[in-house]
């Protein structure tokens, strides 16, 4: 199982980095449920993916702040792991995380992203995306449904941003299942229906929780990454990362 990787991200990947950490070292809280507006353009002013991505999330007025920094961070060390293939995109709320990893990997198929209910918003930042990126278009499927009801196939990079509880273990599941890459950033730990492991004695229950999901992944044949995104948008900001056997 490999650890956390302190090597920082190099080229440009580095500046949309830089760009995306800037509001903190500003005094500007990338927690802060409040939305991004026209207000708030800025704040990104930069020539950065990321801040051309920022740009389009504040003209649809409709996304937290917080959604975006933690939308971003996942996508660019999900990219850093995996390449091509479908993105399934699940719990996926407005499917920002699915959308930046196909502005950042061209190879990507496309995406389906489902939740059980998708923002009516949704579609609003989709097309507010594609205006600025037009490559986008017709390449992003929102879908209302059940995510145990959803086809993933071993070519598939199931991705998954605070899914609630146990439904972290449900998209784990589906991933298995299929034999397909997985990156989930867990939430809401639910410690009486997620197992722990009888950890708890030694570990906080959440932490339990994250370390019986990584050994599960391992124990599947899956090669594992334990990773982290920034604290100070969340304290759930523990990425989980797995790559199934050849």
């Amino acid at each position: 199982m490999e650890q956390q990787s302190t090597t920082p991200m190099q080229g440009a990947g580095e500046q949309n980095a830089t760009a995306a950490q800037q509001g903190a070292q500003e005094g500007f809280s990338r927690a802060s449920r409040n939305r991004l507006n026209d207000r708030m353009l800025a704040h990104f002013g930069g020539e950065t993916l990321f801040d051309a991505i920022a740009r389009a999330v504040c003209r649809t007025g409709c996304l937290p702040r917080k959604e975006l920094y933690e939308a971003w961070e996942v996508a660019r060390r999900v990219h850093r792991r995996f390449r091509g293939g479908r993105v399934v995109d699940l719990a996926c709320g407005h499917g920002l995380v699915g959308q930046i990893l196909l502005l950042m990997d061209p190879t990507i198929s496309g995406v389906l992203a489902v939740d059980r209910r998708i923002p009516p918003s949704a579609r609003r930042l989709s097309d507010e995306l594609q205006k600025a990126w037009p490559g986008l278009a017709g390449r992003l499927t929102l879908q209302e449904g059940d995510v145990d009801q959803v086809a993933v196939g071993d070519t598939d990079l199931v991705v998954s941003v605070h899914a609630c509880g146990a439904l972290s273990d449900l998209v784990l599941q589906k991933a298995l299942a299929a034999r397909a890459r997985v990156a989930v950033l867990p939430c809401c730990h639910d410690l009486e229906r997620c197992a722990s492991g009888g950890l708890r004695g030694w570990l906080d229950g959440a932490l339990a929780i994250d370390v019986q999901r990584a050994v599960r992944l391992e124990a599947a044949g899956y090669a594992v990454v334990t990773q982290t995104i920034p604290s100070d948008i969340t304290p759930k900001n523990r990425l989980l990362m797995g790559t199934p056997p050849d």
